[in-house]
């Protein structure tokens, strides 16, 4: 079958996803070109404090908007970038399995460090204590 070049660019090829693919990591390559300036902005300040410092500061919202976001476009990218060399250099069966055991690791870890930065928006600061010097 004799397909034009405009269907090969909308995707239409043999594979019928490899302009979303291209597409979807653009903009999440746009989307942390954003991001991770942003995010290095409002994690600084807090960089080097104590603990309770960073669970004050962390249950601002739009820091911790900030940080979840962050997380969840690099590992969105990150799965799009593995999947990408997983496709181009396995195949056969190890192939699938190997895009299955990525998926599930890397939305696991995704989703570990949005319950995290959930628990911490969340959490009660505790009070100042003073430290006790020996």
């Amino acid at each position: 079958m004799y397909l034009t070049d405009r269907k090969r660019a909308a995707g239409l090829g043999a594979a019928k996803s490899g302009t979303s693919d291209v597409w979807n990591m653009q903009i999440t390559s746009w989307a942390l070109l954003v991001l991770v300036p942003v995010f290095v902005f409002t994690f600084g300040p807090v960089l080097g404090e104590g603990y309770v410092e960073a669970l004050a500061y962390y249950r601002n919202p739009v820091t911790a908007t900030i940080a979840a976001a962050t997380i969840l476009v690099t590992m969105l990218h990150f799965r799009q970038g593995f999947q990408t060399l997983i496709d181009d250099y396995v195949r056969g069966e190890t192939r699938k399995m190997t895009l299955i055991a990525a998926s599930f690791v890397l939305y696991g870890l995704g989703l570990l460090a949005l319950i995290s930065i959930v628990r911490v928006a969340l959490s009660p600061v505790p009070a100042l204590v003073p430290a006790v010097v020996l």
